[in-house]
């Protein structure tokens, strides 16, 4: 009895300390509504709070808190970013249709329609699972685009939602950990960087980063807290030289800061650049906020005037704001002991807008959105322009990732118009950003008055002229060279609706072939019999069939064999093994990969990305050669993906392949090691490799500049296999990275 009594003051004890908590909390959020909003009404937020706390009474979070902490916290994010009271109420409110028995109907009626429009779409949102298969993906992701387009208030509370989730992932199991983590780096990140919030981005990744990749974060953690003490005295020092020259120009700033770069920049730019994060010339950062753009310049002029600038590290994002509308000058400087450091230069504006992006100058409540809040927007309605024309969901998201991250090259026209296009874009992705039309008909290319082929790179400050010819048409070889998603989308469009048209021509030409040579009139078959066969593999349409069939999809004599039963056709045994021997032929174990629903293609892998066993494939059928099989990450999946009707599914089989002895099937795989040069380093790497029962074909390493680069070919059983390896060797000290070269020549 006494025990029950002490555990029932304990609760108690908890319940109090938790609601005072909350009721502090609270009164943060009011305090800070108040200083951003001075004349706004805060009694909707007070109504939702209170709505909020009876709705959630008695839930609780992983953690063990009252549930009602999420959507208060949530409610102090959105606060932060000065959005008026309906969105704050909202978030309030935003669990509360999907976690407790309130409806949409009853939010309407007692806040108003805005508010229970944001929860409805916020709600719609919550219920996605972006790791689900791809065609519910992409589905659930348009979803999302088009709530934004609605209302962008409905993203912004899914982002603080996400941000808080993120803050208190500790408390989820490591594979929920994993699996929101991902969502967080491939979609919530990249959305917070197009809608220009640039301090929700960084901490969204950084947040991420330990539970996606705990080996990378490890190693850039490490080898950054080693140059901390020393890099944040040079930054230090710095400082007090900047603000001792500017005083002597006489030249007022608001203040200057200095930072270290974020852990997850500094790890994409380690992978990507193969560089150690000693080697970066923006690993730190010193950033000077001033009062006026003109200041901003002569500022810049200071600098360059105190160090030495790195000949083209030189960036104008004031005269040429990014596409998400980050402004800024940025140069890099050789400090007096030889450590190159960025400087950032912008006015307090710029550094809002850099910083909160589409939240810093929220108008709902003041009329109208922005014009430039509207100028972010354009770019999601053109995303939702692109999804409506768009069959293939693979096809779209890949098209959602590019376009979430673009980096950017800034060119102009004779004119003098800038056009903003991805790095290393060419021409052709210059003349489809003008007009479809142009990118249609262009021939040819001026670049600073000189002719360019078309597959030319083009470069900031580029001024381009397109030549053009009426009735001249895209090639599918553009495709390869093009790098924005308009020209990708557009020329695919093209290619799809005019291939289609010579596909099913050239299906009704090789059914009249194969008819002919097995006397069979082809106008005597009913269009019945053929809409039943088209049926027989999933199609509507008669015409769908004979596209199948001039693609190579289908065999002409299989589809004769459904339509003329009796006739003495044959579409299984003697084709089948046909396949069998093309399959040995092109060095394909034929147990290794099925198609479904068919057995009279040949298949075979991709030698340009070498897939192996338990990765995510996709299948491309090849006229005359059958289907070849690709990695899903392959970068030559997108360039063919154009005609969505030679996409089919394949999958590697259930049964275990095997070779002679008995022993598991082992494909070839490179991989690509940077690390420091030291002694033992491949010794090191050869004793994973071994611990992991891996056979090593090849292994060769260079060095220079104290660093080594070792190339190893080995054999790989499956993805889990590689994928262990890979975990293995990136452990080892002295370890930079370790990438896989799916093109080889074994």
């Amino acid at each position: 009895m006494g025990n029950k009594i002490k555990s029932d003051m304990a609760s108690s004890g908890e319940q109090l300390a938790a609601d005072t908590v909350m009721t502090n909390r609270f009164r943060d959020l009011l305090e800070l509504v108040r200083a951003n909003r001075p004349n706004d009404d805060l009694s909707i937020i007070e109504r939702a709070y209170q709505l909020s706390l009876r709705l959630h009474k008695g839930q609780q979070r992983a953690s063990g808190e009252p549930y009602l902490i999420h959507p208060l916290e949530v409610a102090i994010l959105l606060a932060e970013m000065k959005l008026d009271t309906t969105a704050i109420a909202a978030g309030l409110l935003h669990d509360s249709v999907e976690d407790t028995s309130m409806t949409t109907g009853e939010i309407l009626q007692q806040f108003g329609e805005q508010v229970a429009h944001i929860v409805e779409g916020v709600t719609k949102i919550s219920k996605i699972d972006f790791a689900s298969r791809e065609e519910a993906q992409a589905e659930n992701v348009r979803k999302m685009m088009l709530a934004m387009v609605d209302d962008i208030r409905v993203v912004l509370i899914k982002l603080a939602d996400r941000l808080h989730n993120m803050r208190t992932l500790q408390h989820l199991s490591p594979e929920r950990q994993v699996k929101i983590a991902k969502e967080t780096l491939e979609i919530y990140a990249p959305l917070a960087h197009r809608l220009g919030m640039g301090k929700v981005r960084g901490e969204l990744e950084d947040l991420s980063f330990p539970y996606v990749d705990p080996v990378g974060y490890k190693s850039v953690v490490e080898q950054v807290e080693a140059m901390r003490k020393d890099g944040e005295q040079a930054l230090g020092k710095m400082v007090e030289i900047i603000r001792e020259k500017l005083g002597e120009a006489k030249i007022n700033v608001v203040r200057v800061d200095s930072r270290i770069k974020r852990m997850y920049s500094i790890y994409q730019k380690v992978i990507k650049q193969k560089i150690t994060p000693e080697q970066m010339y923006d690993l730190m950062a010193l950033r000077v906020i001033t009062y006026s753009v003109t200041d901003c310049y002569a500022v810049l002029g200071v600098i360059h005037n105190a160090w030495r600038p790195v000949p083209g590290r030189i960036k104008d994002f004031i005269a040429m704001p990014r596409p998400n509308l980050y402004q800024s000058l940025h140069t890099t400087v050789i400090a007096e002991d030889g450590h190159p450091f960025e400087v950032q230069i912008r006015t307090e504006e710029m550094h809002k807008l850099a910083e909160e992006g589409i939240a810093a100058h929220w108008k709902y409540k003041d009329g109208p959105i922005s014009a430039r809040d509207e100028k972010r927007l354009a770019w999601l309605r053109q995303v939702v322009e692109w999804q409506r024309e768009m069959d293939d969901p693979g096809e779209f998201l890949s098209t959602l990732k590019i376009d979430l991250y673009p980096e950017e090259v800034y060119t102009f026209t004779p004119k003098g118009k800038v056009v903003i296009l991805p790095r290393d874009a060419t021409p052709i992705d210059f003349a489809y950003t003008v007009h479809t039309e142009v990118g249609h008909s262009c021939v040819g290319a001026k670049v600073n008055g000189r002719i360019v082929p078309l597959r030319s790179k083009l470069r900031s400050g580029d001024i381009v002229e397109i030549m053009t010819q009426t009735g001249h048409n895209p090639s599918r070889d553009w495709l390869a060279i093009v790098k924005s998603s308009r020209a990708r989308q557009k020329i695919k469009h093209w290619l799809n609706i005019h291939q289609r048209e010579r596909a099913i021509e050239i299906g009704r030409k090789l059914m009249e072939k194969e008819a002919r040579k097995y006397r069979i009139a082809l106008k005597d078959i009913k269009e019945a019999e053929l809409l039943k066969a088209a049926n027989e593999y999933g199609l509507s349409k008669e015409e769908d069939l004979m596209a199948g069939i001039g693609y190579g999809k289908y065999s002409a004599r299989s589809v004769l064999a459904k339509v003329v039963p009796g006739s003495g056709l044959t579409s299984g045994e003697e084709q089948q093994g046909v396949a069998s021997a093309l399959k040995r032929t092109f060095g394909t174990d034929a147990s290794a990969l099925t198609v479904r629903g068919t057995d009279d293609l040949l298949v075979y892998r991709a030698r340009c990305c070498n897939p192996i066993r338990g990765e995510e494939i996709v299948g491309y059928v090849t006229r005359g050669k059958g289907v070849a099989v690709h990695s899903k990450n392959c970068s030559n999946v997108q360039n063919l993906m154009y005609e969505p009707e030679r996409k089919i599914a394949v999958e590697w089989s259930s049964k275990e392949p095997k070779l002679a002895g008995a022993m598991a099937a082992a494909y070839p795989v490179k991989l690509v090691v940077g690390s420091e040069d030291r002694p033992g380093i491949i010794t090191a790497v050869s004793a994973v490799i071994s611990g992991e029962d891996a056979n090593i074909r090849h292994i060769e390493a260079k060095t220079g500049d104290a660093q080594a680069t070792i190339d190893i070919v080995l054999d790989i059983r499956d993805v889990n296999h590689l994928n262990r390896i890979i975990t293995g060797i990136r452990r080892i000290p002295g370890v930079h990275n370790v990438e896989r070269v799916q093109k080889m020549t074994i």
